[in-house]
């Protein structure tokens, strides 16, 4: 069994300057302090064997998903495609889609979450308050949603960020009265038994960082109980 194999992870698309993968659930994005293997780790030793490189490799950390969050994160593989891409972060070029699953009904068919998210470093949990919310250590946060369909008593949620905040849309979402399924952190009523939360990126594009062109990328979310019923549907869209 390959190392790709036993993490679960894959590889979406690669060039001389990207890497693009599909993250399982519960793999770090970066290493922390726990010490646990990462998605950089493999995809620095990734690169390692396949480009047959010694020693140390670039790879530019270009944004992060939570770790019991599935799908898309994209690497630069040289620092003219970091640059570029993180100017692309700033500016707010990159579309981000996740889809989520809750079981409460969501308040309308769609909508915008706009509110100011405060991070509790220590609990390592985000608060929400109003927009108006007035702190300097509070941030803007702000979501596009809408309800996909409802199947076996569970609401299938596109979601798209304006900003990327810590936790943002786990938060937002159980602030809207819709915590993620399997979210014990944001208010959902049970974990689910592989550790997961039923929040996925789904769909990621991109400005090429050196050719003409925007790239889209999709990756299906897991292949579990609670996503099944939605699987092949929306991953060929």
């Amino acid at each position: 069994m390959t190392l790709q194999q036993k993490t679960g992870v894959k590889i979406i698309y690669e060039d001389n300057h990207l890497l693009v993968l599909s993250k399982p659930a519960r793999l770090l994005t970066v290493p922390d302090s726990t010490g646990d293997p990462s998605l950089l780790d493999w995809a620095k030793s990734y690169i390692k064997k396949s480009g047959s490189k010694p020693g140390n490799c670039f790879l530019g950390v270009i944004h992060r998903i939570d770790r019991p969050v599935s799908g898309l994160v994209c690497f630069a593989k040289t620092s003219k495609a970091a640059s570029r891409l993180s100017e692309q972060m700033r500016m707010h070029t990159i579309r981000k889609t996740y889809l989520a699953l809750t079981r409460a009904i969501p308040p309308a068919r769609s909508g915008v979450l706009e509110h100011m998210l405060k991070k509790d470093h220590t609990r390592n949990l985000v608060q929400v308050f109003p927009k108006d919310f007035s702190d300097p250590l509070a941030r803007p946060a702000r979501t596009l949603w809408r309800t996909v369909e409802e199947k076996g008593g569970l609401y299938l949620l596109e979601l798209i960020p304006d900003t990327g905040r810590p936790h943002q849309l786990r938060a937002q979402c159980a602030h809207m009265g819709c915590p993620i399924l399997g979210d014990i952190k944001y208010g959902a009523a049970e974990p689910l038994p592989d550790g997961s939360i039923a929040l996925h990126a789904f769909r990621l594009e991109i400005d090429h960082p050196t050719k003409r062109g925007r790239l889209v990328f999709k990756a299906p979310p897991p292949d579990t109980d609670v996503w099944h019923i939605f699987f092949y549907k929306h991953y060929a869209k």
